[in-house]
C-alpha cells in the first residue's frame, strides 16, 4: 500500500495533537511530522519532540529556501510543515500524520492531493471553554481571540474528508485509526491490486474449468 499523509486539525483545545501523538504511539504505521513554529516554549516542552523552536528570522529564511510544504500565521507566531518532515516518513513506507490548521490544511491538500483530512470538533462550546483553561486560565488574555477563531475555522470543516467528534481521547483515536485503515483500502493506494485481482480471477477461472471437466 502506497503510504499518505493524514491531516488533522481543529480549533485551538480541540484536541489534534493529542490524537496525533497517541494514534503515533499505537501504530507502527504511522510517524509523525514535527512541526515548527516561533511561539516560545511552554513548560515540558522539547525542541524536535514538540516543535522545531525557530526564531522568527530563522523561520521566515527557511520559507525562502523553500524548506516549508505549508506555513501560516495563528496568534501572532508562525507555524509550518517542514518537507523534509513529511517526505522522510513517507520513504520509510510509513502514513505521515500532521496536525496543522485549516490554511496550512489546504496547503497540504494542494501539495498531496492523495491526503486525507480530518477536522476534530469539540462536543460542545462549554468543554472547549474548559479545554482552554476558562476566564482564569493561563490563555485568559487571549481567550476570546481563541474563541473567535474557533468559530471560523469550523466553517471549514465541511470541505474536510471526515468530521470527528472529540468528547473522549480513547474514542476519538479510534475513529482516527479506523479512517486510516479504510482509506487504506482504496484501490488507488494499492498499486498491486490490479494484479491480485487478476491472479484471483485466474485461479477462479481454473477452478470452475476443472469441474466443467470433472462434470
Amino acid at each position: 500500500m502506497k503510504p499518505f499523509p493524514l491531516v488533522l486539525s481543529s480549533p485551538s483545545g480541540g484536541g489534534k495533537t493529542t490524537i496525533a501523538k497517541a494514534l503515533v504511539a499505537a501504530r507502527d504505521d504511522v510517524g509523525y511530522s514535527i512541526s515548527a513554529t516561533t511561539r516560545i516554549k511552554r513548560p515540558g516542552e522539547e525542541h524536535g519532540r514538540d516543535y522545531f523552536f525557530l526564531s522568527r528570522g530563522e523561520f521566515e529564511r527557511r520559507v525562502k529556501a523553500g524548506e516549508f510544504l505549508e506555513w501560516a500565521e495563528y496568534s501572532g507566531n508562525l507555524y509550518g510543515t517542514l518537507r523534509q518532515q513529511v517526505t522522510s516518513v513517507l520513504a520509510s513506507g510509513r502514513h505521515v500524520v500532521l496536525d496543522v490548521e485549516v490554511q496550512g490544511a489546504r496547503n497540504m491538500r494542494a501539495a498531496y492531493p492523495e491526503a486525507v483530512l480530518v477536522f476534530v470538533v469539540p462536543p460542545s462550546a462549554e468543554e472547549l471553554m474548559r479545554r482552554l483553561g476558562g476566564p482564569t486560565g493561563d490563555r485568559a488574555p487571549n481567550l476570546n481571540k481563541r474563541l473567535s477563531r474557533a468559530v471560523e475555522e469550523l466553517a471549514e470543516a465541511p470541505r474536510y474528508d471526515y468530521v470527528v467528534v472529540n468528547a473522549d481521547r480513547t474514542e476519538a483515536v479510534a475513529d482516527v485509526a479506523a479512517i486510516l485503515d479504510a482509506e487504506g483500502q482504496r484501490p488507488a493506494r494499492n498499486p498491486d491490486l490490479h494484479e491480485t485481482m487478476a491472479a484471483l480471477a485466474r485461479d477462479i477461472a481454473a477452478l470452475a474449468e476443472r469441474l466443467n471437466v470433472e462434470a
